[in-house]
């Protein structure tokens, strides 16, 4: 089975419209640590990684990017959180992506100034839903974070970078379960065309974790869901890498 999707760009890996299916993973350093957040990607390059994701908590953090963007082997995604002075930041330093809500950030003009940068930069966005920290509005519409509820917070902030006529977006909808994951994956990829990111979040130790993800991303496989992956285990994430890795 198969899924068409559209192909957006993560520096050099496209993702989507028929592209491989990437493997990415998350730094676990202090991204203000440069040489320790290198070391990390060069591992995980050297594990068969494809794109790597680092934290941007504060200020000093995206400043510390543009030193780890010059010498990385793979392309960098800033995960970025309610401040959009942070997702500027990252963008200027040069990463490929950012994990970004754009419900989250505040006033549309701070969405405008993100998205303008990133359609300058041709850097993509990705919406990434989380089951355990959906907006209060769509809990108390669904009474539980459903796979129904992260569809509809999937949509709206998907909405919201349509009506600033950006479409360089991939989502993911992460639950820490098998059944409401796939069950949220596959309602989305009968409405939109853009291309997922998928993966168990809070999946668990090497061993739980690596079973539940099997499970969930080889159902959602098989079934022509998926452009991207990342397996979420404790610890190592050069372990996770591996774990979702080709040989």
């Amino acid at each position: 089975m198969s899924r068409t999707t559209r192909r957006i760009t993560v520096g050099p890996v496209a993702v989507g419209g028929g592209a491989p299916i990437s493997v990415q993973s998350m730094c676990t350093t202090d991204t203000r640590d440069v040489a320790a957040t290198l070391a990390q990607v060069k591992r995980l390059a050297e594990a068969g990684c494809e794109i790597v994701r680092c934290a941007v908590p504060d200020r000093e953090a995206a400043l510390a990017l543009s030193a780890i963007c010059a010498a990385s082997p793979l392309p960098l995604i800033a995960d970025i959180h309610f401040d959009h002075r942070l997702a500027l930041a990252s963008l200027a330093a040069g990463v490929d992506g950012l994990r970004l809500n754009p419900g989250n950030i505040g006033a549309e003009w701070k969405v405008r100034e993100v998205v303008q940068a990133c359609a300058e930069r041709q850097v993509p966005i990705r919406i990434g839903v989380n089951a355990g920290s959906l907006e209060k509005e769509i809990l108390a519409r669904h009474g539980e974070p459903s796979a129904e509820a992260m569809v509809e917070s999937a949509l709206g902030h998907i909405r919201i970078l349509e009506d600033l006529g950006y479409r360089q977006i991939k989502v993911s909808l992460k639950a820490s379960d098998v059944r409401r994951t796939v069950a949220a994956y596959r309602h989305l990829a009968a409405m939109v065309d853009y291309p997922l990111h998928i993966g168990i979040t809070e999946a668990g130790t090497t061993w739980s974790g690596s079973v539940k993800s099997a499970v969930g991303l080889g159902i959602l496989l098989h079934e022509g869901i998926g452009d991207t992956l990342r397996v979420s285990l404790t610890g190592d994430p050069w372990k996770r890498c591996g774990s979702a890795g080709r040989s």
